[in-house]
Formats: C-alpha cells, structure tokens, sequence
C-alpha cells in the first residue's frame, strides 16, 4: 500500500474476499486506497470480477501488502479457527498502533479479541449485505477495548457514510438475533402451508413493507452461512435448510436457493 491523499482516517487492509470483503472494498475504495487480500489466485481473480473495473481497491495475494494498514476488517468464513488462524498470520505484519476488527454475525468479540494479541485495539465492525447500500454497521467491543479504538472504529464508520451503533456482545448482537427467528420460521410456514417461496415473499414485501421477503433474503445471506449463524444464537434451524446446503443449493451465490437466478 502506497501513500495516496484520502478522506478516510485510515489505511484501510480487508482479509478475505467473499461477499461482505467486496462489498466494503468497492464502498471503501471511493474514499481512498484500499488493499484486499485473497488467499490465492484463484479467489483473487473471483474477487476482481466481483469489485468490477470501476473498483481501485488493490487485490493482493500475499499478507505483507497489508502491513501499512491501520485499520484491518477481517471479512474470513464465519469460523472461530479460520479467524483465529488470519490474526496469528497478520498481526507480526502489523504496527503497534494498528486495528484489527471482524466482520463476524455471530461470534463472541470478547473471545476472538482474548485470542487475539491486541485485545485493546480489537473490535467487531458487523456490515450487512450489500454493503454499499445497508446503512449500518453492529459495533462490539471487548471489556479490553480501549477509547481511542472506540474512537477511531466510529470515526470510520462515519467516513463511509455508515450508521455505527454499539451493541453487546450476545450471540447474534441485535439485528440477526431478531432476524433469524423470522427468516427460519417463513421456511417452516412454506412447507406447512405448500405456498411458493416467491407467495410469501411477496407477501412480506407488499405486506408488511419488506425490502426483501424472508426467503429471498435467506439465499441473499446464503444458506450455509444462515445455518452457521442460527446455531451459534441457539435457534432452531430447519431441516429443510440442511437439505439445502447438502444439494449445493447455497443461495443466489451459486444462482440457486429457494429461488433460481439462472
């Protein structure tokens, strides 16, 4: 990462290159220069499509081109020993000074940020997807969290023009604690009552309001990360979900879920 004049206060590094990394990169990158790391070239290559040619974030293959970040969002699957294993790679790579925050919906910060070798400079920094458009980002501090990251993580959120609203750190924060609940008990009401995945969403949508019906958003989120986030706040997953996820059926991701994108 070179110097470059930026709005942003800071230099900003993202590990990882699904959906949610991506998704900040190319809000990111229009306020200043950003670094993506994918662990190979393969996803490096499936993450500039994704960016597209208009994105300037930089996709890089080797942590090091993160070691002039002071601000890293660690956007890996949503597994405590994935994210446990990035902290061990980066933080030798790292400044003193530097943040290192996580993504994650559903883990304990307080746990990941004890695990971690900066427990005073960790935070959880919870996007939604699509993250240019979600407004809000879920801020989750360690009791170790000192006020100068609190500062720093909220002066962040405003410079992308995010709502940054600290929550507890309680299986699910707010919005998936409420959500999920929701979203598992649209595909039980499906297969009770026989209706068409698009019947319900329509529903919802016109309904109640939705931007999205429930079933819609399952596969928006993705069916295996929605089961991972269902276990961990202790709800009732539906079977039908785990059906899914065996047949490959994972959501607009692979252009098939309970609806098809082909």
């Amino acid at each position: 990462m070179t110097d470059q004049s930026t709005n942003l206060p800071e230099r900003l590094g993202i590990i990882g290159s699904g959906t949610i990394a991506c998704g900040l990169a190319r809000l990111a990158s229009a306020h200043g220069e950003i670094a993506l790391y994918a662990r190979s070239e393969a996803s490096a290559e499936r993450a500039r499509d994704r960016l597209g040619e208009d994105c300037t974030a930089e996709v890089v293959t080797e942590l090091e081109e993160l070691s002039e970040a002071t601000f890293i969002v660690e956007a890996v699957v949503e597994a405590a020993d994935a994210k446990l294993e990035a902290y061990r790679q980066i933080d030798p790579l790292l400044g003193e000074d530097t943040i290192l925050t996580s993504s994650t919906s559903s883990l304990s910060i307080t746990a990941l940020a004890e695990s971690s070798l900066r427990a005073d400079r960790f935070a959880g920094f919870h996007l939604f997807n699509p993250v240019e458009r979600m407004k809000l980002i879920e801020l989750v501090y360690p009791p170790s969290a000192s006020e100068e990251t609190r500062r720093r993580v909220q002066a962040l959120c405003e410079a992308l023009g995010k709502t940054g609203v600290e929550v507890l750190d309680t299986p699910g924060f707010v919005v998936n604690r409420l959500l999920f609940p929701y979203l598992f008990d649209a595909v039980r009401f499906m297969e009770q009552s026989g209706l068409e995945p698009s019947a319900i969403d329509t529903c919802m949508r016109s309904g109640a309001g939705h931007p999205l019906g429930p079933l819609a958003l399952l596969d928006l989120v993705g069916i295996d990360v929605s089961i991972a986030i269902g276990e961990s706040i202790g709800a009732e997953v539906p079977r039908r979900l785990y059906a899914m996820a065996e047949e490959g059926r994972l959501g607009r991701k692979v252009k098939a879920g309970f609806l098809d994108y082909g």
